[in-house]
């Protein structure tokens, strides 16, 4: 096996088709087709499943397999920019998961603060829920994630705190209060981001031994900006979220006060690049984690 086959591999999987892997690797389909033939010949086990309609797919060997081709094409790329930077190089590329009020905030401040320094790294951004950012993290599929940490975090560092907000209409009756306790929010329909974006919030509720009465599960922040809107509800929301507001929203502060962390979440030490190492020393030059920072919005 050369690294082009440890390419074209996980380019099969990551892409799902054939044909948008023989256009990325520069190859003809047919010959596609005859390197994995070859290599499944040569190991003894199928690591793709090839389906006409749901496109191609992994075998439970075929994952485990291409978890260690992409460790192994981290470990080319390692070797890349060590020798570039004995010359005095630069170069190499990150790429960057982060779930979406992450990416908009973060993401093109830290890139442009690169470049200045790096010019010739190169960057790729992939957005999505925390729980995928953490298992595309997992799989090798990204060198840096942001994400709010959980028990499967490892390697990881704080980068940013956000407030906690209670997030309601303007004429909703508790808009009168100053502050909003778990109480208050008791017998409230409430609107719930999943897929690692709860816990802060549930926390909070569980300090006081308040279920909240869940009437939508939402993930994406906009909507339930628009569902609060619409009547249909009231939400506990992160300041990141809150910073462009639509007319009509009102945000209260509550007790007791409720904050997240980001983190910036790696691989392994041993196993990060130049660049990824370059990366994480940017985040944190920009970003210096204070926990008592003084908030982006004025509630």
């Amino acid at each position: 096996m050369n690294k082009s086959l440890l390419q074209l591999i996980v380019t099969i999987s990551e892409t799902r088709s054939f044909t948008l892997a023989s256009e990325k690797m520069n190859m003809t389909q047919p010959a596609v087709s005859r390197a994995v033939t070859t290599l499944e010949r040569d190991l003894g086990v199928t690591l793709l499943i090839r389906d006409r309609r749901r496109g191609v797919a992994l075998t439970p060997i075929g994952e485990r397999i291409v978890r260690i081709f992409r460790e192994i094409l981290q470990g080319y790329e390692k070797i890349d920019q060590e020798i570039s930077s004995e010359k005095g190089l630069e170069i190499g590329s990150v790429r960057i998961g982060a779930f979406p009020v992450a990416s908009s905030y973060f993401v093109p401040k830290l890139i442009r603060y690169m470049k200045q320094q790096y010019p010739n790294l190169e960057f790729s951004i992939v957005e999505g829920t925390i729980a995928e950012v953490q298992d595309w993290l997992d799989n090798r599929q990204i060198d840096v994630g942001l994400l709010i940490p959980s028990e499967e975090t490892t390697d990881s560092f704080p980068l940013y705190r956000e407030g906690i907000y209670a997030v309601m209409r303007e004429d909703h009756p508790l808009t009168s209060k100053d502050i909003i306790h778990p109480e208050d929010l008791r017998e409230e329909p409430m609107l719930l981001w999943k897929a690692g974006y709860e816990p802060p919030v549930l926390k909070w509720f569980e300090s006081a031994g308040v279920t909240p009465q869940v009437e939508y599960i939402l993930y994406n922040y906009r909507t339930s900006l628009q569902m609060i809107l619409a009547g249909e509800g009231l939400a506990v929301m992160s300041e990141l979220s809150l910073l462009d507001l639509p007319p009509g929203i009102c945000l209260k502060r509550l007790s007791p006060e409720a904050y997240r962390d980001i983190h910036v979440a790696t691989s392994p030490e041993n196993e990060r690049t130049l660049a990824v190492n370059a990366f994480i020393e940017a985040a944190q030059a920009l970003f210096p984690f204070e926990a008592n920072r003084k908030p982006l919005i004025d509630v």
